[in-house]
């Protein structure tokens, strides 16, 4: 009888401790799912991206901008073509020096004349004279410069000049001429004088420029470029920084009062 009631009580006492223990885990579950911080996604379920990948991704993309930006800053620059005054270098009232660009196209096609005619002394004169549509029109002709080395010996000195000119009137109405009327005529004698300036281009094509004071105030920051039209072929002023206005063929301009 009593190995009876022992059992009983032993049998009582386990289930209820089971179902105490049972009613004590569902009342803190829900506690500890609400404080605690929520779980982390399955990595199973999230498409892997090897990490290579994205750190190139990540290099490639400023470095190729910075190859794009260094392109075209070499073209810009590649297009500029400097020219060095070699006798007589001027400068304007402020003391800036007074200096013309010439474009490759002017550069080549100098030297083409200079090959063709055997005269690497060969040079574009530049002149400037009141008249035209728009109050001053510019000359330019080819002549024939001592050599360098005797540019210091005289302060005027007498040099071969053809009377050939490119700009005054039609500038291809010329006998005996190439294709772009740019082959000089019989020379003549003409002069280098104290106030010429010459010019000659850095780029070792050996062009050079010959202009007389009162034309280089009024053309200087100018570009001397070579156009090939339906008209014809011929050298030409371009971007005047002093000029206003220009006529059609571009010969004649009206400068800033």
């Amino acid at each position: 009888m009593a190995t009876r009631c022992i059992t009983r009580s032993c049998s009582q006492l386990s289930a209820s401790t089971s179902s105490s223990a049972a009613r004590a885990f569902l009342q803190l579950t829900p506690l500890r799912y609400i404080h605690s911080t929520p779980l982390p996604v399955l990595d199973f379920l999230v498409p892997s991206i090897p990490s290579s990948i994205i750190h190139n991704a990540w290099v490639a993309r400023p470095r190729s901008r910075t190859i794009q930006a260094g392109k075209r800053t070499f073209i810009s620059s590649s297009r500029r073509q400097q020219i060095s005054a070699i006798f007589n270098p001027r400068q304007d009232e402020d003391g800036n020096d007074m200096s013309v660009e010439i474009t490759p196209r002017a550069s080549n096609r100098l030297k083409e004349i200079m090959s063709q005619d055997s005269n690497p002394n060969l040079a574009l004169r530049i002149q400037v004279e009141s008249g035209g549509c728009h109050g001053f029109q510019y000359l330019m002709s080819l002549t024939t410069l001592p050599p360098v080395e005797s540019f210091f010996s005289s302060s005027t000195q007498e040099v071969s000049s053809p009377a050939f000119d490119t700009s005054s009137g039609d500038p291809n109405d010329t006998p005996s001429t190439s294709e772009d009327g740019t082959k000089p005529a019989d020379a003549k004698v003409g002069k280098l004088d104290e106030d010429d300036t010459v010019f000659a281009a850095d780029d070792g094509s050996g062009a050079k420029v010959v202009m007389d004071g009162p034309s280089l105030e009024l053309l200087k920051g100018s570009k001397i470029d070579f156009t090939m039209e339906l008209i014809g072929s011929q050298f030409k002023i371009v971007d005047n920084p002093l000029a206003t206005s220009s006529c059609g063929c571009g010969t004649s301009f009206d400068i800033k009062a």
